[in-house]
């Protein structure tokens, strides 16, 4: 069974950085796309950033100049580098992947940003 574990998340002071990880357990098979969403309860979840197998990589605006994801060393693990955190980034942030058209999610991890 496929199972995206995210790990990183945790309370930090406005304009402090984190980094959040995820790794893919259940398949050796290499994701084509993988990524970071957020979502608060009762609100829309948001893109924050992805990227593809070939490198490429696209941020949602509110975390250009902010983030960074890339791919980890080992297959199939994705970082996010979050800098210049805000109150605002405080929410549950989740990893989701595309394998074989299929899309697969992970537990999600906090992040919490006080002022």
């Amino acid at each position: 069974q496929v199972q995206l574990v995210e790990s990183g998340g945790g309370a930090v002071q406005a304009g402090e950085s984190l980094r959040l990880s995820c790794a893919v357990e259940g398949t050796i098979l290499t994701f084509a796309r993988m990524g970071w969403n957020r979502q608060t309860p009762g609100k829309q979840r948001e893109m924050v950033a992805q990227i593809n197998s070939a490198g490429k990589s696209d941020y949602a605006d509110f975390v250009k100049g902010r983030a960074t994801i890339s791919r980890g060393d080992a297959e199939n693990t994705v970082l996010l580098e979050l800098s210049s955190l805000k109150p605002e980034d405080t929410t549950i942030y989740y990893c989701n992947g595309v394998l074989i058209n299929e899309e697969h999610w992970g537990k999600g991890t906090p992040v919490i940003v006080f002022s």
